[in-house]
């Protein structure tokens, strides 16, 4: 089963080599991790987040080695985004480089682009697309609007939010 997870792993060289360890020690499959090294947590801990494929009856073992390691679990499997907007972007898109538009948003950490639909009617003609931005929460949403249109505004494409 596909499982996304949230840890927290003290300051110290070699904790992640050792959150990743266990999961694969269990048969499990690593899809995508997000180290997060420069946004410490309160209590000054790295903030982890995690999506693996691991057969059902294994995930309880996991938590506990993973705890066993010094490890803090923070969230296993809950939606984590949970507010979204569409937005609109006008210009040359491809030309400018969509994946790194759309990377610097999925690099926060905390929001991410889940949906894009493009047009484009010719090569030397302005393309428009439609992107869905989810988010854990309105501020978070907020952030990464303000990262998308600085984005657009560095290479020329025109962004248009919600109201």
């Amino acid at each position: 089963m596909k499982i996304a997870m949230d840890i927290e792993l003290k300051d110290i060289p070699g904790q992640l080599v050792r959150a990743l360890k266990p999961i694969s020690d269990l048969g499990g499959n690593i899809l995508s991790v997000l180290h997060q090294r420069d946004k410490k947590t309160p209590s000054g801990r790295v903030p982890v987040q995690l999506v693996f494929e691991l057969e059902e009856g294994r995930l309880d073992r996991l938590v506990e080695k993973l705890r066993g390691e010094g490890m803090q679990v923070v969230r296993i499997g809950k939606e984590r985004m949970k507010d979204s907007m569409v937005v609109i972007l006008i210009g040359h898109i491809v030309h400018s480089d969509l994946r790194d538009t759309i990377d610097r948003i999925d690099r926060t950490g905390f929001a991410e682009v889940v949906e894009l639909s493009m047009s484009m009617p010719g090569v030397d003609k302005k393309s428009s697309a439609s992107l869905v931005i989810s988010a854990i929460g309105k501020s978070e949403l907020k952030e990464a609007l303000g990262i998308l249109e600085d984005t657009a505004r560095e290479k020329g494409i025109m962004v248009i939010s919600p109201i």
